[in-house]
């Protein structure tokens, strides 16, 4: 049962009745029908959908592959549901209690119902809605913001039906609870959406459609600060929530993710044909030109002052400090445009299998730009020959520490006028960037009126490194073999992982991506590592 409103009956005096005004929309909640083992055909069925229907969620087709059928339920439930929290919030009240069990569908009009309002909240402690004062403007954030979350995991849990499993979901809660970054949420949990298929999962399907925009949207309903929140209205303008037949705009966020998650998918497949290597260096590209972290700021304290740094010889900048908030952490190598080396054809003296390679950067101090940075190779060792068939071998971590300091510099881009007289020209990736950036398609978004002659850029002055090995078992075969496991190690990583002084700068940092810059003109682009081994 829940309330529809109130009947009141007032008569002569100071006290006065009213009457509750009940509706029954069914014994099953939201959580029931999602738990029934054909859920999709069953709400479809309840839900009447027909082309008209799913027009307004902006399509115009039913049926097709499951991904697509659920895209498409999952969109209606979504907008049915943040419609009704906006009503909410524009009379002034929270629910405080978003959950499925608390949702039903009317049979009646056949929309989604927000219902039991036993715990429902004013924004404003003194009951009235004219109230501007800044406790009760932050009382009003505070209570929306706690709102959206609850719509983030309602939305979790029907698009990733293992978030169901109550053991799997406090994990998940746990994981954003700890401070991580929901815009990881990816990286933490495909370890549990790939457990039975690496690409059969359709919640992984659907939230990595549209160059991830559910991801996206997932990430600014769970944000860890409630000021970064989505608001009812902007999530049902997200692309994500809206059907091909809706053009939206999407703004510069939006493509900057859609451009990394892209890159993701494609260092997934691991098979680097020369197209997918070409457009997976042209999307850094694309990346480092788009990078909301690159320009230096004046006026920018550090803790305690300014700290003065010098670009190229001109005028002196203050080195915005957004890199030196974002950069900390341990990051995962997806991709190098350098060289690629595996197992392959070679006959090494010894086959080494080469695991997650990943770059940890810590700021001991916040007083100063000063970074630690640290270089980790997980790697299997097969001593015998029959490795093709049994890799289990000798498990070992290859550590390499250096110290950092981070400084403002400059990316430059050459002309031709200016490379007049030298051999060495564009590379490919460069050529195509400008000829795709010159394109009609791109002069909307790219926010220059011409492009650039130089990118500015996090310059990384890293100093003398130190090397060490440490393996699971005792090496019985002696220091040769160590020696020859290094220079394996060596061989099939890129030599920045390894030779950390070749990292010259960073072109591109957010929340979840990194892209460095080495010696030789190669782009590492790392994601930032939140994986649960508990998973």
């Amino acid at each position: 049962m829940q309330v529809y409103g109130y009947v009141s009956s007032r008569k002569g005096g100071s006290h006065s009745s009213f009457t509750l005004v009940h509706g029954y929309h069914g014994s099953f909640s939201l959580r029931h029908w999602l738990r029934q083992p054909d859920w999709l055909p069953t709400l479809e069925a309840t839900l009447a959908l027909d082309e008209e229907s799913v027009r307004r969620v902006g399509d115009d087709s039913v049926g097709g592959p499951a991904v697509s059928r659920q895209l498409r339920l999952t969109r209606i439930l979504l907008r049915d549901l943040l419609i009704g929290v906006n009503y909410l919030h524009c009379h002034g009240i929270a629910h405080t209690e978003l959950r499925l069990e608390n949702v039903h569908i009317s049979p009646v009009d056949r929309h989604i119902k927000v219902g039991i309002l036993g715990n429902a909240a004013d924004f404003y402690e003194d009951g009235s809605n004219r109230s501007a004062s800044d406790s009760n403007m932050d009382r009003r954030q505070m209570m929306i913001a706690f709102d959206m979350r609850c719509v983030g995991f309602m939305m979790a849990k029907m698009v990733l039906r293992e978030l169901m499993d109550p053991v799997i979901f406090t994990k998940f809660k746990t994981f954003l609870m700890k401070g991580n970054d929901p815009s990881c949420l990816r990286e933490f949990l495909l370890p549990i959406l790939t457990r039975n298929s690496a690409t059969g999962n359709i919640g992984l399907q659907i939230l990595d459609r549209n160059w991830g925009a559910g991801w996206n949207l997932l990430s600014l309903l769970l944000a860890a600060k409630r000021s970064k929140r989505i608001s009812c209205i902007d999530a049902l303008r997200h692309p994500f929530l809206c059907g091909p037949r809706w053009r939206v705009v999407p703004s510069m966020d939006i493509i900057r993710w859609g451009l990394g998650s892209t890159a993701v998918r494609i260092t997934e497949e691991y098979i680097y044909r020369t197209a997918q290597r070409d457009r997976l260096a042209h999307f850094i590209e694309l990346m480092e030109m788009l990078n909301p972290h690159s320009r230096p700021k004046s006026q920018t304290s550090l803790g305690h002052g300014p700290v003065e740094l010098e670009l190229l010889g001109q005028a002196k900048f203050e080195y915005p400090n957004n890199w030196l908030e974002l950069l900390p952490g341990k990051w995962r190598l997806l991709y190098s445009t350098g060289r690629h080396i595996g197992l392959t054809l070679r006959q090494p003296p010894l086959r080494v299998l080469i695991g997650d390679a990943c770059l940890t950067i810590a700021r001991p101090s916040k007083s100063n730009t000063s970074l630690s940075v640290t270089s980790e190779i997980g790697f299997t060792a097969m001593m015998g020959h029959d490795w093709p068939h049994n890799k289990r071998g000798i498990k070992g971590k290859l550590q390499v520490n250096s110290s950092s300091s981070l400084k403002a510099g400059e990316r430059l881009y050459l002309n031709d006028m200016a490379m007049e007289g030298f051999s060495l020209g564009q590379s490919n990736s460069e050529k195509s960037i400008i000829e795709k950036l010159s394109s009609r398609k791109w002069r909307k978004v790219i926010p220059f009126t011409e492009l650039p002659s130089s990118l500015p850029v996090a310059k990384l002055l890293l100093d003398n490194i130190e090397v060490s090995m440490t393996l699971d078992e005792t090496l019985k075969q002696g220091v040769d073999v160590a020696i020859n496991i290094v220079q394996e190690i060596r061989t099939q990583i890129p030599p920045e992982m390894f030779e950390l002084t070749n990292i010259v700068c960073g072109t591109y940092v957010d929340s979840r991506m990194l892209v460095l810059r080495g010696v030789n003109g190669s782009a590492l682009i790392f994601t930032r590592s939140c994986v649960n081994e508990e998973l």
